[in-house]
C-alpha cells in the first residue's frame, strides 16, 4: 500500500474495548498507535509507528520556549464497500508544508506526510467510526526539538500524527451556535501567521474565546485588526453568509486561514452554478442586510465541524439573529453534499477522496 518502509511496533494490548463509539466527546481519546519521524543532521529518517504514549522531552526543548511548531487537522471516514477515506490530504499536506515554511521548519517530505498517514490509518482502521456523524480526526504535529534558549531555528525536529475517534466538535452539534464580536481582542495581523495553523494564533484566542462563552456565546467572531469592522472567521472556521441568493465569504487577505473546508464548498458552490463572492465584508454591512432582510444564513465551514450554522451574531448592542433552531437549507445543502462525499455515498469527481 505505502512506497514509504515504515517500522511498525504494534501495542500488545489495544485500548478499543474501552471506547464508547456511542458517546465520543472531541479529542479525549487516541488510538492505539502514533508516527514519529525525526529530523537531524539535515535529513528527516526513520519513519516508525509505536503505540500512543508519553514522549521524552527536556524542559529546554527550544518550541517549549518560542513556539516554532506546525499542526494540521484531518479527518478519515468510514466510506462504503468498508473502506476508509483520508478526506482531502493533497490540500492538508499543502497547508502544512506552507505553515512549516513560515516559521522555518524543514519540509516534511510529502511521501513521509502523506504514506506515513496512510500506514497509521490502515494500522489502526478499526479505530474510523461507523458512524455517519463520526470520524476518526488525525492531528499532524511538527516541532522544534532543540535543548536551547537561544532564539533561533533549530537544528533539530519531531513529526508525530496522532488520531482521535470524534463526535460533533460543538456541544450544539449541528444545531445553530451563537457568535459574538470583541473589538478589544484581534485574532491576526497581515503580515503575521494568521494565515498558517501555527498554535500561538490557538493561544491567543483562548481568553477571548473564554469571556465570550462566559457571556453565552460560542465563540469569538474574528473582526479585522486595523479597523475592527470587517469580519474575517470564527476561530476554529471560515464564515459564509447567504445575502439574496449570493454566496459571500471574506477574501483570503493574509490574516485568514485558507480552510480546506472553505475551499470545498467555494467548489461546490461554483460547480453548482451558485453565485459566490470573495470580498470584504463589513460588520456594520451584516447589520443592515439583517434589518433589510436579505441575509438569509450564516454557518462556518471547518474541518473539525464540517458545516456549523450560525443563529446568532452579536456586535455592540446590535443582535443578529437568523433563522430557527436548525440549519438552513443551504448550509444543509453543502453539509450533506461534503459528508457524503466523506462516506462514499456521494461520487467524488474532484478526487478528493484517499481511500485505504
Amino acid at each position: 500500500m505505502s512506497q514509504l518502509t515504515v517500522e511498525i511496533k504494534r501495542t500488545p494490548h489495544s485500548r478499543l474495548s474501552e471506547i464508547d463509539f456511542d458517546n465520543l466527546t472531541f479529542g479525549e481519546q487516541f488510538s492505539d498507535h502514533m508516527l514519529e519521524v525525526r529530523f537531524s543532521e539535515g535529513a528527516w529518517r526513520d519513519p516508525l509507528i509505536l503505540p500512543y504514549g508519553q514522549i521524552p522531552m527536556y524542559p529546554a526543548v527550544s518550541t517549549l520556549h518560542y513556539g516554532q511548531a506546525v499542526f494540521e487537522g484531518m479527518k478519515a471516514f468510514h466510506y462504503s464497500g468498508g473502506k476508509v477515506n483520508v478526506f482531502r490530504m493533497d490540500k492538508h499536506y499543502e497547508r502544512f508544508r506552507r505553515s512549516c515554511e513560515r516559521v522555518c521548519i524543514p519540509e516534511v517530505p510529502e511521501e513521509i506526510f502523506k504514506d506515513g498517514m496512510k500506514t497509521l490509518v490502515e494500522t489502526d482502521r478499526d479505530w474510523v467510526p461507523k458512524s455517519r456523524y463520526k470520524s476518526l480526526y488525525i492531528r499532524p504535529i511538527v516541532f522544534a526539538s532543540d535543548q536551547t534558549l537561544g532564539l533561533r531555528a533549530s537544528g533539530n525536529y519531531r513529526f508525530y500524527i496522532i488520531c482521535s475517534p470524534v463526535g460533533n466538535y460543538y456541544s450544539e452539534g449541528i444545531k445553530p451556535i451563537r457568535l459574538t464580536t470583541m473589538p478589544k481582542y484581534v485574532r491576526a495581523v497581515m503580515g503575521g501567521v494568521g494565515d498558517v495553523k501555527v498554535p500561538g494564533n490557538y493561544a491567543a484566542s483562548l481568553q477571548p474565546t473564554m469571556k465570550a462563552q462566559q457571556l453565552g456565546y460560542t465563540q469569538v467572531l474574528w473582526l479585522d485588526a486595523l479597523e475592527h469592522r470587517y469580519v474575517e472567521e470564527v476561530g476554529s472556521m471560515n464564515i459564509f453568509f447567504v445575502i439574496g441568493d449570493v454566496l459571500v465569504t471574506p477574501p483570503l487577505n493574509g490574516s485568514i486561514l485558507p480552510g480546506i473546508t472553505r475551499n470545498s464548498v467555494l467548489e461546490l458552490a461554483r460547480a453548482k452554478g451558485m453565485p459566490v463572492e470573495e470580498r470584504p465584508v463589513t460588520i456594520d454591512e451584516l447589520a443592515d442586510y439583517h434589518r433589510q432582510g436579505k441575509l438569509k444564513e450564516i454557518f462556518g465551514a471547518g474541518t473539525a465541524a464540517v458545516i456549523s450554522p450560525v443563529g446568532t451574531i452579536h456586535h455592540d448592542d446590535y443582535q443578529i439573529a437568523i433563522g430557527a433552531d436548525e440549519m438552513g437549507p443551504v448550509a444543509r445543502w453543502f453539509y450533506a453534499n461534503i459528508t457524503g462525499i466523506q462516506h462514499g455515498e456521494i461520487a467524488d469527481p474532484d478526487s478528493w477522496c484517499t481511500l485505504i
